[in-house]
């Protein structure tokens, strides 16, 4: 017996099932009056349909004694109308609270995706968490709302119905019984597999999500590398998984459907076939055969409703566990006062001190440290550099600073405060940081350089833009700043895309600017002035760098050499030149010659 077997024959699959009903009151709760307007309205149409086969049966007495059947005629046209009327405005009102509830829990999902801790995102795959947005919410709409008010209805009418029934002939009801249990039994083994292939069609969508967006995010190199086909069949794989387990979850629903409609036709026959015997013994009159047939037949739609519900419970379970698994992953601190206001930008502050009092960090248990014992001050103004082999852990420093991932231990103070103390938007508000990859936006330029200071000013951007020599560049676009960037930037040179990603942090006016080989992919020219704006940038605000170039480093006030995760040696150029035999071999080897100044 397989694992899933065993659950199902144990009863292990209980409290899953707790904390899936609990996860959909969840979603229904705020939405619960308008899914109780759409159950009260399609009760309303199940009981029109439940009184047809009594006014059938009262037809067909009143035409065997003779008597008039306008009367009732009229009654059951009236009947019909009312509870057509009363379903198809009970549908509405439950497809309407249905995208409600979609709309509530794409929402909620997003608002938590985007603060997800790094280390979350690092280690799941982004295309999986996007289906779960997108594929796996709209599973919901149904199970939601029309599940709910079918399973209600359903066993409202059923019970209604039987009870009638069993009014009318209790004989006939239990031939009927004793074919829908035999059949029922078959339907509820069926049920979980149609769960089981949902569950893993999402996640096969999840996987297509994550191929899709791997190519698109380096879609140049798969050209450049003729891996078109090669993409092309790992995303295939993925559609064809997602098409395998869809088809077995509508195998699975076709034989639940048949099962329904087989044990209304069976119970169709044996309770003609007993039903005839009574009527030609005289046991009963032919209008009870005739209204029991009737309602065999409007048993089909609560018997329908019921099975559709689980069936809808069993493809939004799957869904609703994919979305828990979401919810249950940690998550940044939530600012208390939402974020700084974006007139807080305009307001030029004094730059930051930064301490790192014996910092050790390492990614998680059993991984080796990235940092250890690392230890150094950073008075407030200035530029600081870091140098070292790679993987010395370098860059890892501004993403403890930014907190993006926490210290495993030791202190890292900003103003002395410990970056822990500080509210989270608070901290990262005082912080502009440029990434290795320069990283630039789909939108327009202008979008991309206020994304970090939405409160900008058009002086502040046409100052920025002469500061970082994009003003050029913005006279030649065809929209100036309104000309859009293409996916990622692709519209704009590596060089651009540092200098936009520059600008933006500029245009925070941080107190502390966080530069990791933000000038990598410049010429000469751009880079020298590159320099004059930090050098200028430094009045007022702490600058730190991550550099390979020496022309950036014999710039800095101090320079920091990183080695294996440790600090080695803490000087200006001329002293480590002298003193550091690994700054020294650096400096002549794997940095770069510094730039020359132009002439004139």
């Amino acid at each position: 017996m397989n694992t899933a077997s065993a659950q199902e024959a144990t009863g292990a699959e209980s409290p899953l099932v707790r904390e899936t009903l609990k996860a959909l009151y969840g979603y229904v709760r705020p939405h619960r009056w308008a899914v109780a307007l759409g159950l009260l309205l399609a009760l309303a149409g199940a009981a029109g349909g439940l009184l047809q086969p009594l006014a059938t049966k009262e037809l067909v007495d009143r035409l065997s004694s003779g008597d008039t059947i306008a009367t009732v005629l009229l009654a059951l046209t009236v009947l019909v109308l009312l509870s057509t009327v009363a379903e198809a405005f009970g549908a509405y009102v439950l497809e309407r609270t249905a995208e409600s509830v979609v709309l509530a829990a794409r929402r909620s999902l997003i608002g938590r995706l985007l603060r997800l801790r790094l280390a979350e995102v690092d280690r799941m795959q982004p295309g999986d968490l996007m289906s779960r947005v997108t594929s796996d919410t709209t599973l919901l709409r149904a199970v939601s709302t029309q599940a709910v008010v079918n399973a209600a209805t359903g066993a409202v009418t059923l019970v209604a119905a039987v009870v009638v029934m069993a009014f009318l002939d209790a004989v006939l009801l239990g031939v009927t019984l004793s074919v829908v249990v035999v059949v029922g039994a078959g339907v509820a083994l069926v049920m979980p597999r149609i769960g089981q292939a949902t569950e893993r069609s999402q996640a096969a969508v999840g996987e297509m999500s994550t191929g899709l967006e791997r190519v698109f995010g380096a879609f140049r190199t798969v050209k450049a590398s003729g891996a078109e086909e090669r993409e092309s069949a790992r995303v295939e794989a993925a559609a064809r998984r997602a098409w395998g387990h869809g088809v077995r979850s509508a195998k699975w629903e076709a034989v639940v459907g048949s099962a329904d409609n087989l044990a209304v036709q069976l119970a169709f026959l044996a309770v003609l076939a007993v039903g005839g015997a009574r009527v030609a013994s005289g046991e009963i009159p032919v209008s009870i055969l005739i209204a029991f047939l009737l309602y065999l037949f409007y048993l089909m739609e609560p018997v329908y409703k019921l099975v559709e519900a689980v069936s809808s419970y069993q493809e939004g379970a799957a869904a609703i566990s994919r979305i828990t698994q979401v919810d249950r992953l940690p998550t940044e601190p939530s600012a208390l006062h939402g974020s700084v206001r974006p007139e807080a930008w305009a307001v030029v502050q004094y730059p930051a001190s930064v301490r790192f009092e014996d910092v050790s960090f390492r990614y998680g248990p059993g991984l080796p440290y990235i940092h250890q014992q690392v230890d150094f001050e950073v008075p407030a103004a200035g530029m600081t550099a870091f140098v070292g082999p790679s993987g010395a852990g370098k860059s890892t420093l501004f993403t403890l600073l930014e907190r993006f991932y926490e210290a495993t231990g030791g202190r890292i103070l900003v103003d002395g405060k410990d970056v822990r103390q500080w509210p989270l938007p608070e901290l990262r508000s005082a912080i502009g940081y440029v990434e290795q990859d320069a990283p630039v936006l789909a939108g327009t330029l202008r979008e991309n350089l206020v994304f970090a200071a939405p409160g900008a000013t058009d002086d502040d951007i046409r100052a920025v833009l002469a500061r970082t020599r994009l003003d050029t560049l913005v006279d030649r676009l065809p929209h100036g700043l309104d000309t859009l960037v293409g996916h990622r930037g692709s519209k704009l040179s590596g060089g651009e895309r540092q200098r936009v990603a520059i600008a933006r942090a500029l245009l925070r006016k941080p107190r502390l600017l966080l530069l990791d080989e933000a000038t990598s992919q410049l010429d000469a020219v751009n880079e020298l002035a590159l320099r004059d704006a930090i050098a200028e940038t430094v009045r007022e605000t702490t600058v730190l760098v991550v550099a390979h170039r020496l022309s950036t480093v014999t710039d800095a006030d101090r320079i920091v050499v990183m080695d294996a995760g440790k600090v080695r040696a803490i000087g200006t150029h001329e002293e480590l030149v002298v003193q550091d035999e690994l700054y020294a071999q650096l400096a002549a080897t794997q940095l770069l010659t510094p730039a020359a100044r132009p002439a004139g």
